[in-house]
């Protein structure tokens, strides 16, 4: 599974980032052996930003890149990976993490536990908030499928593990996180990461490409890492990359180049050093998965999260995908005040008649404010492909004062779901 130097790389893109220290030293300080880490860091910064405090030690391998130079996050990546030279393990985080304690013994003896010798241990890591009470709870996660965007790319939800803190195994994995991958550090020099890459379609190229050259995904039994997924007052790379800013190129540009990349990627015509594997095929992999690209459809069992690999199906199951148009009726009377006054966000559920969700959406702050001020009831509609029948719904509001507020559950009458006619994808 590697070499045995028992040295653990830890690559880092950080763009303007102020937590970036800090999550290096709180790394360096929950490792059990920190004297086997080493780091390589792409620090996109401002030249009036401080300078890092780890630029003398020899553990460090530190690109220092004028933010107006970023390509973005995959290009740093890819910058990164190129200082790989031999560790034995390859950790790779976003710049505003959190540890758990003994964190790389850990990781090391899950990705044993996996007996593949080329593990993937990966997933979103679970949520904190930087301050001086950071808060960290064991909350194991995986990776759900959510959808597919209009030009086809999957995109993914985190979800909590069923009976995750019964487990004691690394649980087999669909899809990998960008924010937090751990594998033998072969992966640097037989991957590489696709440069070209921006934003949406990462995690689907990547989890392809090493599925195609022969690794097995995993997700982490425990919560090893958290991820500060809030960060309002941030600056990204798309607020920076823009006309205003007289940039070489514009976000968006990069942007639309990365999801035509990704999208020849899933119709195997990506032929260059970042294409497939040879180990696997991209069919095997939806086999493996309950995914049709070409179809853009997606089995029940996958929808359910149910472990991978799929059990087998016939061959023409994508037939019996169908898209489901929903109108769910929620009375506002019922409804608590904050939902209206002050939503956060209204989670959507739709189940099945065995009460396996099927379909889920977040309906932000700025729709819920478009929402009839004066009706009695307000209608939701949602549309979804799945090849049970939609039979129930859950509407549950979020709070920015109060957090989570009551759930509002109801049964779906005949009249209130119908097949929707779908134009072929091609």
């Amino acid at each position: 599974m590697n070499d045995g130097n028992n040295l653990i790389f830890v690559s880092i893109a950080a763009y303007r980032d102020p937590q970036l220290v800090p999550t290096i030293e709180d790394c360096i300080g929950k490792a059990r052996h920190p004297e086997r880490l080493r780091f390589g860091i792409c620090w996109q910064h401002s030249p009036g930003e401080d300078t890092l405090p780890f630029v003398s030690n020899d553990c460090f391998r530190i690109l220092a890149v004028d933010w107006r130079e970023s390509k973005g996050a995959c290009w740093a990546r890819s910058e990164v990976m190129n200082l790989w030279q031999g560790e034995s393990w390859f950790l790779q985080i976003d710049s505003h993490c959190r540890f758990a304690s003994e964190w790389d013994a850990k990781l090391i003896k899950e990705a044993e536990q996996t007996g593949s010798l080329k593990p993937v241990l990966s997933t979103y890591a679970a949520p904190f908030t930087p301050g001086g009470n950071e808060i960290l709870v064991d909350s194991p996660l995986q990776m759900a499928f959510q959808g597919f965007t209009d030009d086809g790319i999957p995109f993914m939800k985190p979800m909590a593990i069923p009976g995750g803190q019964m487990l004691n195994l690394p649980r087999r994995a669909r899809f990998l996180s960008a924010g937090f991958l751990f594998a033998p550090g072969s992966i640097a020099e037989e991957l590489g990461y696709d440069p070209d890459l921006y934003f949406l379609g990462e995690e689907t190229a990547m989890t392809l490409r090493a599925f195609t050259s022969g690794y097995d995904l995993f997700h982490p039994f425990e919560t090893i890492v958290w991820h500060d997924y809030g960060r309002p007052t941030a600056i990204k790379h798309w607020d920076d990359h823009t006309k205003a800013n007289n940039t070489k190129r514009e976000w968006h540009e990069i942007d639309s180049q990365s999801k035509n990349r990704v999208m020849r990627l899933l119709a195997g015509g990506l032929m260059d050093r970042y294409g497939l594997g040879s180990a696997r095929t991209i069919g095997d992999y939806e086999e493996y998965a309950g995914l049709s690209f070409k179809l853009r459809k997606v089995q029940d069992y996958t929808l359910r999260s149910e472990e991978p690999p799929n059990p087998e199906i016939a061959p023409d199951w994508a037939g019996q995908i169908f898209t489901w148009l929903v109108r769910i009726t929620i009375n506002r009377a019922i409804l608590p005040p904050e939902a209206l006054d002050d939503p956060e966000f209204w989670y959507v559920g739709v189940y099945d008649e065995d009460r396996n969700e099927i379909y889920r959406r977040d309906i932000p702050s700025s729709q819920l404010a478009t929402l009839p001020a004066e009706e009695p009831r307000i209608s939701l509609i949602c549309e979804l492909e799945s090849g049970s029948i939609p039979a129930r719904w859950r509407v549950q509001p979020v709070s920015r004062s109060r957090g989570w507020l009551s759930k509002i559950e109801g049964v779906l009458a005949e009249e209130d779901y119908a097949i929707v006619a779908e134009d072929d994808p091609e």
